[in-house]
């Protein structure tokens, strides 16, 4: 288990949450270049955690899943820009 800073956009701030990534709830994507490619997707906290490969906090999106994207790193992406714009 691992605790870990995440920004929560329902709750508009960062906040704090114990997790266990796991093959069963994790789906790595390894093909990452840039700062905001995406990292990992997990399901966790009745939503759907989305992690880039730079520094900035994973997002967590609310009641949806890694089935709900069809684990796609590219639908991550975009359901991600829906509640944080990039730089």
């Amino acid at each position: 288990m691992a605790e870990i800073t995440i920004y929560n956009p329902l709750k508009g701030r960062p906040e704090t949450i114990d997790i266990k990534f796991t093959d069963k709830n994790t789906t790595w994507f390894d093909d990452c270049v840039n700062d905001h490619d995406i990292h990992m997707i997990t399901d966790a906290c009745g939503g759907l955690l989305i992690s880039e490969n730079g520094f900035d906090y994973p997002i967590l999106v609310d009641g949806k899943s890694r089935a709900d994207i069809d684990y796609s790193k590219l639908n991550a992406l975009e359901l991600k820009g829906l509640y944080i714009e990039n730089p």
